[in-house]
């Protein structure tokens, strides 16, 4: 338990930890060990403050470092989730309800970088979550300092004298590869502790305000000039300008309203670029702010999970990139709203959304509808439905609407089970359209177990979602044994073995899998992974893999042997280096990647993905490759510059998308992007086909 301490004059934020109220006022500062040693006592000493005032809450830490030399601090851009968790940062959380299951965190980095996000659940994080608050670093001869403002207008919580929150702090030392808390974390929680709502520790004594209904307006214009190659007749240098405006009202204490008028998303990074040898579809992540904001809430039956091994089959009923983007154009967005907040034990989330007509890709205006509640249960539990309707089928005459009902039970730390029902109807085949799944899946540190049945009708369509591999039924199960030594340079071994079964509806085996995979984890953080498949796969109809390559049908048994490095995240340059090799279908495959990495140069870091695979099958042989990088220089936490350059083969295109963003005032920015795009099959230089010159820039006013 911890109490706040109450400011009668408002805290100086400059990091520099010398106001009175710091000698005055003993820190807590008994933090504990999740890695390596779970429990121990920290090795570096953590002290940490929090109080309050009328308008604000403050956090500040004091981080003691043994040797500031080894420190890692390499990013200052805001948001960057995957490099700021890479740098030594201190992170703090508040469960402002106090429902020990969701909460809104910070985490900041010496060079004053800085993450917030929200956690629903204590499993689905969302990174874009923006609110205003403010926070400043400073070193001094044995470590670093913060000290952080976060308004009570940009929290949501229960008004009262004396209120009870859950807070949490966490401190991560990069280059000793050590995690801690202030309070115990099991190990193999990692850095996701800050996410282990139920184990935050309780704050007492904040007298939090009665909140306003606060209204902030964000208006914004936009102008363009667009060139366009690929057009009839071709667009050079078009002049192009709108306005628009974001708006964000408190309906209540709780819930909150957010307008959308004619808006624009030009700021927006582009794509990653993604090798697809596959014969089903790809799932690209939302970038869009307003789609971002509290996404947590419309997550259904597991589908948050995307990506992970047992779940990545898992429909999503609402996939937000349906809204504004057909056949990879862009649609406008003319107006739409979304409500979400809490009231009592229940999550509520609401979205319409109106877009406009697209003449080159015959899109007709289309409203987008949500509707989703959620119920808590128990401590860790939750019951909920939605509900999903678009206009403007192509190719229907009535709108498509889909429902769903998902539940999640927790049992101890451990072991939850999930499962949904859904139903997307198909005038006359209403036997068809329905999915449902069961999971259970048992995941401590030392031991776990995943036991999964998905079911996914051959007609089963929700129009506002997305289904990666439509008519199966499948069955997967997965065993992991990982032990940690008693001592020595290696934290942990890991072994595990899986097993795939994938039927269609009417019986047949599509795909059997069955994965075999071993890992060492060194306590400096990088990791060794070498693992095996045996796989059989069954071709109703010909696969057309590439250009002028295609597979023939009937039934495929082919093995591959895989083996990768992560390098630590301490190392001036670190990343994931994996290699796979082996059968493939009734040919042979080899692919070489360099992912999830970044290179030091100074302020200048770059962050080159490459993806190269060699396909040799009886029908041909081809490359597919997928060449990029960012490259980022910060000039302060709130300006930097990013281009990110890719040439992929399967498009014969060399793309750039270069932004310039600058957050001049809290909540408000400027943004300079450069798009570019070039086809690498003429001669000579890659002859142009599009390009656009963007300026955006907008101002939050708040009341």
């Amino acid at each position: 338990m911890l109490r706040a301490s109450k400011l009668t004059t408002p805290m100086r934020i400059d990091g520099k930890l010398d106001e009175e109220f710091y000698t005055r006022v003993a820190p807590f500062d008994a933090f504990i060990q999740t890695e390596p040693t779970a429990g121990a006592p920290a090795t570096d000493k953590t002290e940490v403050w929090v109080a309050f005032d009328a308008t604000n809450v403050y956090v500040a830490f004091r981080c003691w470092d043994e040797d500031p030399s080894k420190r890692v601090s390499n990013e200052m851009r805001r948001d960057n989730n995957l490099q700021v968790s890479r740098n030594d940062n201190a992170a703090f959380a508040f469960d402002t309800f106090h429902d020990r299951r969701n909460s809104v965190a910070f985490v900041v980095s010496p060079n004053g970088a800085r993450i917030d996000g929200q956690t629903t659940a204590e499993r689905q994080w969302n990174g874009d979550w923006n609110p205003i608050w403010v926070v400043k670093t400073s070193t001094f001869d044995k470590g670093w300092t913060v000290e952080a403002a976060m308004p009570f207008k940009s929290l949501r919580y229960r008004p009262g004298p004396s209120e009870t929150w859950g807070f949490f702090a966490r401190r991560m030392v990069r280059w000793r590869n050590e995690i801690s808390h202030i309070t115990v974390v099991p190990n193999g929680i990692g850095s996701a502790g800050l996410m282990r709502t139920s184990a935050f520790a309780t704050l007492e004594g904040i007298d939090a305000p009665s909140m306003r209904r606060t209204l902030e307006v964000k208006p914004y214009v936009v102008g363009q000039l667009n060139t366009d190659r690929t057009l009839s007749p071709k667009v050079a240098n078009d002049p192009d300008a709108q306005a628009g405006v974001d708006v964000k009202y408190a309906l209540t204490q709780n819930i909150t309203a957010d307008l959308t008028v004619n808006t624009d998303f030009a700021q927006v990074e582009a794509d990653e670029q993604q090798v697809n040898l596959t014969r089903f579809s790809l799932f690209f992540p939302e970038k869009r702010e307003f789609f971002l904001e509290n996404q947590g809430t419309f997550g259904f039956g597991g589908s948050a999970f995307i990506g992970t091994t047992s779940s990545a089959d898992t429909p999503t009923l609402f996939y937000s990139r349906r809204v504004g983007l057909d056949a990879g154009r862009v649609v406008p967005v003319r107006v739409g709203g979304r409500v979400t907040g809490r009231a009592g034990r229940f999550e509520l989330g609401g979205i319409n959304i109106e877009s406009g007509a697209d003449a080159l890709s015959r899109a007709e205006p289309t409203n987008f509808s949500v509707m989703r509640i959620k119920r808590d249960l128990f401590s860790k539990s939750s019951l909920g439905a939605i509900v999903t309707r678009r206009t403007g089928v192509p190719g229907r005459t009535s709108a498509s609407t889909v429902f769903g009902m998902d539940g999640s039970l927790a049992f101890g730390k451990n072991l939850t089970a999930q499962a949904y029902w859904a139903t997307a109807p198909t005038p006359g085949r209403e036997s068809e359209h329905i999915s449902y799944r069961g999971q259970l899946d048992y995941n401590a540190d030392r031991y776990g177990v995943v036991a999964e049945r998905l079911v996914i009708g051959r007609l089963f369509n929700p129009e506002m979602g997305f289904v990666r591999r439509p008519d199966m039924r499948k069955s997967y199960g997965q065993l992991r044994f990982s032990p940690r030594p008693a001592s020595g340079r290696v934290r942990k071994y890991s072994v595990s073995g899986a097993g795939n079964f994938i039927e269609n509806n009417r019986g047949q085996l599509e795909t059997r899998q069955f994965d075999q995979d071993f890992s060492i984890e060194w306590q400096n953080s990088d990791k060794l992974q070498v693992g095996s498949s045996q796989r059989y796969e069954f071709l109703a109809v010909p696969f057309r893999i590439a250009s002028g390559v295609t597979i023939a049908p009937g039934g495929y048994d082919f093995s591959t042997l895989r083996a990768g490095f992560n390098f630590g995240q301490q190392r001036r340059v670190f990343g994931n280096l994996a290699l796979e090799t082996g059968q493939f279908y009734d040919g042979h495959s080899t692919s070489l990647a360099f992912r999830s990495a970044r290179i030091e140069l100074g302020r200048i870091a770059v962050e080159p993905n490459i993806s190269l695979n060699w396909v040799e099958v009886q029908a041909g042989s081809f490359t597919s490759q997928v060449i990029g990088s960012r490259i980022t220089y910060a000039m302060t936490p709130m300006l930097f510059t990013s281009a990110l350059i890719q040439y992929t083969t399967a498009t014969n295109s060399v793309s750039s998308n270069v932004r310039l963003r600058w957050e001049y005032r809290p909540g408000s920015e400027l943004f300079v992007v450069y798009n570019e795009g070039r086809d690498t099959r003429a001669t000579g230089f890659p002859e142009l086909t599009n390009r656009a010159v963007v300026v955006k820039i907008n101002k939050l006013f708040r009341f």
